[in-house]
């Protein structure tokens, strides 16, 4: 005999259990909602830090843009740079930033705010604990300035919701392939910004990859979606007998192709041209990497993507994705509220978890799927699995 309550049905036990945690909800949302608990709540010892720091998170989304914007600041004026030479007094950072005395000390007293810089003694300004990783970091000082063009896509999010913008926003259109029919036809003039983007904060990303997985382990690399090579030629650089093949757009690859022979790397380092979305992927390596390519792009495409990974992977296979994912523990803003809208904004892809990814991998036909650790899941996570052996 089957069971009592099917999977759309919750057993008495669940629904009362959920229904006993809707009214503890609603409960309290009404109590968070009334005034004179508030007022109450900032009053009362025990729970005046409770009501202090909640009410510091709520100003704190309210302020977030100007904060952004005061970090953008900073970035532009190259400040993070001129006070990485040593502490300095106001008047000097105004003169080399070319703000009035006014302008710099509003810039800085904000920046001291935000922990990018700090005050020192004698009236100089040095470095702050936020602010002293920027410092000679190319790739984060490019992926914030490439911030402005999200910024004004959000300028009206409702509409960017329902899809009322009457031109293509300024992500969409600074991504080539988002929404292209036919990407592979993008010239060199259309991925060259983007490409570099890419190249210039790959680093970050393939630093974590390389700490994290043994990619030793394994005889060649196909790195697909592998922008300008940097990923490629950090592990070349690690592992000098590990294979290395590259699969992008032509013109892509074509800027790939030379930054493998400036980097040395010509006669091991293979850059082919194509759609993965269209053309059958390269054979030949043991291993396919994904880095920052899945989240960009809808899911059907990714089934399309995966499905061709699987063909070019031999039996035994492995492949790892590499890309932040929704659902991290201690960064889930920047899964859901970040990507969600950066995504949005360029006009197709969403994040994803690390159980969506697994069931889509899955679904294409991959088993023993695995998260592995990152030092800095925020930036990163991985998740591998492997095509089945062929039976004996």
């Amino acid at each position: 005999m089957g069971p009592l309550h099917s999977g759309t049905v919750p057993a008495p036990s669940q629904a009362a259990g959920r229904g006993l945690r809707e009214r503890w909800l609603g409960w309290r949302d009404r109590l968070l909602a009334s005034p004179s608990f508030r007022a109450g709540a900032a009053r009362f010892p025990l729970t005046r830090w409770i009501a202090r720091r909640r009410a510091r998170a709520v100003f704190d989304l309210v302020a977030g843009f100007v904060y952004s914007q005061v970090l953008l600041a900073c970035v532009k004026l190259r400040m993070f740079e001129l006070l990485a030479e040593g502490p300095r007094r106001l008047d000097d950072i105004a003169r080399r930033t070319g703000l009035d005395g006014d302008a710099a000390s509003r810039l800085l007293s904000a920046a001291v705010a935000l922990r990018l810089v700090e005050r020192r003694g004698d009236e100089r300004f040095g470095l702050g604990v936020l602010g002293a990783p920027l410092a000679g970091n190319a790739g984060l000082a490019a992926m914030i300035e490439h911030h402005e063009m999200l910024y004004a896509d959000l300028g009206d999010p409702v509409a960017l919701l329902r899809g009322d913008a009457r031109a293509p926003s300024r992500l969409a259109a600074y991504w080539p392939y988002a929404g292209a029919v036919e990407p592979a036809t993008a010239e060199a003039a259309e991925v060259s910004a983007y490409s570099q983007l890419m190249s210039a904060s790959q680093p970050l990303v393939a630093g974590e990859i390389l700490a994290a997985y043994p990619l030793g382990r394994h005889r060649a690399v196909l790195d697909v979606g592998g922008g300008e090579g940097t990923f490629l030629i950090a592990a070349g650089e690690k592992l000098p007998r590990l294979g290395l093949i590259l699969f992008d757009l032509p013109a892509v690859a074509e800027r790939a192709k030379q930054r493998f022979t400036a980097a040395g790397m010509g006669a091991r380092a293979d850059a082919i041209g194509g759609s993965f979305l269209h053309d059958a992927l390269p054979r030949g390596a043991d291993i396919v990497t994904l880095v920052r390519v899945l989240h960009d792009h809808d899911d059907a495409s990714v089934a399309t993507l995966l499905a061709a990974v699987h063909a070019a992977l031999p039996a035994g296979g492995t492949v790892l994705v590499a890309e932040p994912m929704a659902e991290t523990p201690g960064a889930e803003p920047m899964g859901d509220a970040y990507f969600g809208f950066y995504l949005l904004a360029m006009g197709r892809g969403r994040p994803r978890s690390s159980a969506r990814l697994t069931a889509m991998l899955a679904a294409a036909g991959f088993i023993d799927m695995r998260l592995r650790a990152t030092r800095l899941p925020l930036q990163t996570q991985l998740l591998v699995a492997n095509k089945p052996s062929r039976k004996p």
